[in-house]
């Protein structure tokens, strides 16, 4: 296996492919570093030289932010905002959804499962 900012990337998968294993790493930015240092795209990583590794690990390092730096400053972007208490902050410190989705019915992977609470089937029942 090819490692590359700290991942063992699988072997037998193309390079575009292995690439999106990294976070931070998507399809379209795992084309671009394909383009950027002359590696075919239907490559297997197998199939790879030592310095086409060595390229690639050294570009996405220059001009990406990956793996562990880049889950860093997530973490601290929300703790940022959770710490300003703005809106998004205060929905992200409850657990619920934070971009306008209605949580009146859906949600339930945010708020978690059903909490049921006593007497309210009879209140329905009552009108």
């Amino acid at each position: 296996m090819a490692r590359i900012s700290g991942v063992d990337i699988p072997r037998d998968k193309r390079v575009e492919v292995s690439l999106i294993y990294i976070y931070g790493i998507g399809r379209p930015t795992a084309l671009k570093i394909c383009s950027a240092v002359n590696v075919p795209i239907e490559t297997k990583v197998r199939d790879l030289t030592d310095d086409e590794v060595s390229r690639i690990r050294e570009f996405i390092d220059k001009n990406f932010t990956v793996e562990g730096e880049l889950r860093k400053q997530v973490r601290q972007d929300i703790q940022r905002l959770i710490e300003i208490n703005s809106y998004r902050g205060i929905r992200h410190r409850r657990g619920l959804p934070l971009r306008g989705q209605r949580t009146r019915t859906n949600a339930r992977t945010k708020r978690g499962p059903r909490r049921t609470v006593a007497g309210k089937r009879r209140a329905i029942a009552k009108k």
